[in-house]
C-alpha cells in the first residue's frame, strides 16, 4: 500500500481525497494536518511515502514548509496539490524537491496517476499546465530580479500584482498590514521599481501571473 499524508487547511479538501485514494487497492491515506506544526508531529511519529502538501496554508508559507521538508527529510516525496497555476510557484516548488504538481481542479483518476508515480521515484506535472511550464522555462532568462525574492516576499509580489490591497492581502496572509507594507518595501527595493503600477507590468511582462 502506498501510505500518503494531506497537508490542507480545508477538511472538505481532505475528505476529498480520501474518498478518491478509497476506491483504489493500493493508496491509503494514514493521516491529515491542516498546518506546519500537525504536519511536524506527524513526520515524527509516522512512516509514509507520500506527502500531499497544499502551498497556500493560511498564516504559512506552503514553499517555505516544503523547504523545510526536503533539507530535514530529503528522501521524501512530495506531491504539490495547489489552486496556483503561476510558473515561478511551479518552478520554485520543483527547485527545493517537489516530486509533482497538480492543480486542484484535476480530475480524481489524476491525482490517482500523480500519486503512483511519485511513489515510484517519478516526477508528475500537470496535464493542464504541462505546456506553458515548457513555454516558460524557454522564455525564462538566467539572473531575473523577482529570484532575489524570499518565498514570503514571492508570494506577497504575486498578490500585489494582481491588483489587491495591502489590506486584502493581509486578511488571506494573517499577517498585519505593516508586515505586508514592510514585504512591498523590500520587494520595490530588490526589483528596482518604484510602484505597484510597476510590479504588475513586471509580472506580466515576465509571464508570472495568468492575464485573461
Amino acid at each position: 500500500m502506498i501510505k500518503v499524508i494531506i497537508v490542507d487547511d480545508h477538511p472538505i479538501i481532505r475528505e476529498g481525497i480520501k474518498q478518491i485514494t478509497a476506491k483504489t487497492n493500493d493508496i491509503i491515506v494514514i493521516d491529515e494536518a491542516s498546518n506546519r506544526t500537525e504536519l511536524k508531529k506527524i513526520l515524527r511519529e509516522k512512516k509514509f511515502d507520500v506527502i500531499l502538501l497544499d502551498i497556500s496554508l493560511p498564516g504559512q508559507n506552503g514553499i517555505e514548509i516544503l523547504k523545510e521538508i526536503k533539507e530535514n527529510f530529503p528522501d521524501f516525496k512530495v506531491l504539490i496539490l495547489s489552486i496556483h497555476t503561476e510558473m515561478e510557484y511551479i518552478r520554485r516548488c520543483f527547485m527545493l524537491g517537489a516530486s509533482g504538481y497538480l492543480t486542484k481542479e484535476s480530475a480524481p483518476d489524476e491525482l490517482v496517476q500523480a500519486i503512483r508515480k511519485v511513489f515510484n521515484g517519478g516526477k508528475y506535472i500537470n496535464y493542464s499546465i504541462a505546456d506553458s511550464l515548457s513555454s516558460y522555462f524557454q522564455y525564462e532568462t538566467q539572473n531575473l530580479l523577482h529570484e532575489k525574492l524570499s518565498s514570503r516576499e514571492y508570494e506577497v509580489f504575486l498578490k500585489i500584482a494582481q491588483g489587491k490591497s495591502i489590506k486584502d492581502i493581509s486578511s488571506e496572509l494573517y499577517l498585519s498590514e505593516k508586515t505586508i507594507s514592510t514585504y512591498r518595501s523590500r520587494i520595490l527595493e530588490k526589483i528596482n521599481l518604484k510602484n505597484n503600477a510597476e510590479i504588475i507590468y513586471y509580472a506580466i511582462r515576465h509571464k508570472l501571473i495568468n492575464v485573461e
